[in-house]
């Protein structure tokens, strides 16, 4: 009998399914995501191919806000060798980022805090900070479009949020562009059906 495959490869990072038996473990030990992290979303991909496609310095360091299992994150860890902080307000999500980066045989920094703690100290010693589809809410639309600001007021050089195109993020989107500018851009990874928007703030 052929054996159903426990990862698949995305943007050459390790990516594991749900029947992965570290997967199961971590399940079966009451590690339940509670806040739409039980799972790798497009998203995560959708950015990871925009940064490759669109990006000649490399960060030292990072922050992954809303990281779930981390993959972009991760994805900057081990293509740029930066310092990722993980940032995630679940603290069952943590053990598949961790996972994640293991399989992946980079280490990042796991933080649990909402998107209000992410303090203007943190962000103006980051380089980058990124996030995907960190925006599904209504209730999200004030911290998210706070903490974007903090960043770009304390000098975060660049910011990048990826998006399926929600309702809740493209108020952000617009919340932020008409106060500060950057761009919205549509984006769609090839051969795959991963697609949807990137805003976009350059600020350096």
């Amino acid at each position: 009998m052929r054996k159903h495959p426990i990862s698949k490869t995305v943007a050459g990072l390790t990516v594991p399914f749900a029947r992965h038996p570290e997967v199961r473990r971590l399940k079966r030990n009451g590690h339940n995501p509670s806040i739409h992290g039980t799972k790798l979303w497009g998203s995560g991909h959708l950015l990871i191919d925009f940064i490759a496609s669109n990006s000649s310095l490399a960060p030292t360091s990072v922050i992954d806000a809303g990281c779930g299992w981390g993959l972009a994150g991760i994805w900057c860890a081990k293509t740029f060798g930066a310092a990722v902080a993980s940032i995630d307000a679940d603290r069952c999500v943590m053990p598949y980022l961790e996972l994640t980066a293991q399989l992946n045989d980079v280490s990042v920094n796991p933080v649990v805090a909402h998107f209000e703690d992410i303090d203007e100290n943190i962000l103006g010693a980051t380089d980058w900070l990124i996030g995907s589809d960190i925006c599904f809410w209504d209730d999200l639309v004030e911290p998210v479009t706070e903490m974007i600001s903090r960043a770009i007021d304390s000098g975060t050089k660049r910011i990048l949020i990826a998006d399926p195109q929600r309702a809740p993020f493209l108020r952000v989107a617009e919340a932020i562009l008409s106060g500060y500018g950057g761009e919205l851009l549509e984006w769609r990874v090839k051969g795959t059906r991963s697609s949807g928007v990137i805003l976009v703030i350059e600020n350096d």
